[in-house]
């Protein structure tokens, strides 16, 4: 994901926002949970992009992913519309206790930009489903020039959604967050319909790390910059999200990207060692075999 690049990242202040009160207000209307759901992954499984991560022979990557990570955010489904059999198959593949994170298609967000899309989310839906319980949140993400002007939609699509289905929804335009009014309205509307607020951590774009949750779920896409202080960045998830569990936060679903996406694996094992002994959770280390075995060599 290049949304966010700058040049010189050294430069960004890369201090998480305090807690906002709002979440404060939304987690602590739960019960706490110890040990919340806890799922870790990268955007993509295919060799191209995750150069390195696969052992020399692999035959099926989604198959060896899936038993490195629990889940996946699964940007193919925003590029192309894939039939039932498809998501099908994935299922197939993957281990039980693996989700899928899929991204809605682009035609529902980009091209038709919300309006006159219900048989298109219905034809996903009924693919996506194909995945049964291992469907995970699906997530909207808008186009960077869809700003608070066009609330309408954005509302009677939140509203419409089957009540069923998790959804986190991320936008993009800046006047949804430099607005005080616009955020809350924004905002409150994914409370009121039990939707998730996607936070996207990038270095060009602080003010969508806006630390605002609207249910008991934090989906939060990660951004690197391929430089030493994605693993700071990293150290500051791992107190917050410790933070937010202490409140009452059950659900943490964290998927991290890079500019090049070949040490996304490496970024996902430094942050899953820590957050298992911070949350006190076991998440598989990836590639833990091969690394103890290159270190036997």
């Amino acid at each position: 994901m290049k949304f966010g690049k700058v040049e010189h990242p050294e430069l960004i202040d890369f201090t998480l926002p305090k807690i906002h009160p709002k979440t404060i207000e939304v987690l602590s209307s739960f019960e706490k949970s110890e040990k919340p759901n806890v799922f870790v992954g990268c955007a993509k499984w295919n060799k191209a992009d995750l150069k390195g991560f696969y052992p020399r022979g692999t035959k099926d990557e989604l198959e060896y992913y899936s038993k490195q990570f629990n889940s996946i955010e699964l940007n193919a489904t925003f590029y192309r519309q894939f039939p039932a059999e498809q998501f099908a198959k994935w299922k197939a593949k993957t281990p039980k206790g693996f989700k899928f994170f899929p991204k809605l298609g682009q035609e529902i967000s980009h091209w038709k930009r919300l309006e006159g899309v219900q048989d298109a989310v219905n034809i996903y839906l009924d693919n996506a489903s194909n995945l049964e319980e291992k469907l995970g949140t699906i997530f909207l993400q808008m186009h960077s020039n869809f700003g608070p002007k066009n609330f309408d939609r954005l509302q009677n699509f939140a509203v419409s959604w089957p009540k069923g289905i998790p959804l986190a929804i991320e936008v993009r335009h800046p006047d949804w967050f430099q607005d005080t009014v616009v955020f809350d309205e924004f905002t409150q509307l994914l409370e009121e319909n039990n939707i998730a607020n996607v936070l996207v951590d990038t270095a060009g774009r602080r003010d969508m790390v806006h630390m605002r949750l609207t249910n008991n779920e934090a989906f939060v896409r990660y951004v690197g910059a391929n430089h030493p202080t994605d693993y700071t960045r990293l150290d500051d998830w791992i107190v917050r999200l410790k933070e937010w569990n202490d409140l009452g936060l059950q659900n943490i679903n964290f998927f991290i990207h890079q500019n090049l996406e070949v040490e996304s694996p490496l970024l996902a094992e430094y942050f899953i060692k820590k957050l298992n002994k911070e949350l006190g959770i076991n998440l598989k280390i990836p590639n833990e075999e091969n690394n103890q075995q290159m270190s036997l060599l």
